[in-house]
């Protein structure tokens, strides 16, 4: 931690450069306005994840705070916290000591903490370089959940991973084939019950014409043939005609 006191004045009007890893440039306006102000410079180092964790994302360079508060009188306990605002150019912020970005990663960015720690990200401006119109905590990140996976050894086939989708079809091939059997099932038991009824029905009109026959039939008189009854004819149909009645 740095301070350094400066009017706010001199502030706007020549701005400062090179202070640490900030350069301040001129039309730098303090809110409120006070006579004096000091600048405090912050440089977490290895605490930067403590102080400032980002799920999702891996700090390539420590963050680096640049905070301003009313100096007209510095040994009260509790100084009070002014705001600034960069009308002209922006506050450049240029990291020193930058980490190299994981293979497969996306482009760096620049992530800026308010006051209430809310992160917000914006672009490099340069190589290493942030740009500012604010006071607070800056750092380079990178998004390490878009990282790309490793590729896997040249010729190597990974095996299929099973899924809901492969379970679900199974069972739909499953139910397919059972659909089936019990549609064949059914259809053999129809042919079966049309079978019976048509051997029925050949049946009950056969016995219609026998019995329609036997009304239609001729009526034989009941003769005693010794013991037991025989049908008689009641006459001869084609009466006989003896060979010497026939005229020559």
């Amino acid at each position: 931690v740095s301070g350094l006191r400066l009017r706010s004045g001199s502030l706007r009007r020549k701005g400062f450069s090179d202070y640490f890893e900030f350069s301040i440039p001129p039309g730098v306006i303090v809110q409120p306005y006070v006579e004096r102000v000091v600048l405090v410079y912050h440089n977490l180092g290895e605490l930067s994840e403590k102080y400032y964790p980002l799920p999702g994302y891996t700090y390539l360079s420590p963050i680096l705070g640049l905070l301003v508060y009313d100096a007209a009188n510095l040994s009260a306990a509790g100084l009070s916290e002014l705001s600034i605002v960069a009308s002209g150019s922006p506050i450049s912020v240029s990291f020193s000591n930058v980490r190299a970005v994981p293979p497969g990663s996306p482009a760096p960015q620049c992530v800026w903490f308010d006051l209430d720690g809310v992160p917000q990200f914006r672009g490099l401006e340069a190589n290493n370089v942030c740009a500012t119109y604010r006071r607070g905590h800056f750092s380079i990140v990178v998004n390490s959940s878009e990282v790309a996976p490793a590729p896997g050894p040249s010729g190597a086939i990974a095996p299929p991973i099973p899924t809901n989708g492969g379970r679900d079809k199974g069972s739909s091939d499953a139910w397919k084939i059972a659909v089936g059997v019990v549609g064949g099932v059914i259809a053999l038991g129809l042919l079966a019950l049309l079978l019976v009824c048509f051997v029925r029905y050949k049946r009950e009109k056969k016995m219609e014409v026998m019995e329609r026959n036997a009304e239609v039939g001729e009526t034989l008189r009941m003769a005693q043939v010794g013991r037991s009854q025989a049908p008689v004819a009641l006459g001869t149909r084609t009466k006989p005609v003896i060979e010497s009645e026939y005229v020559v």
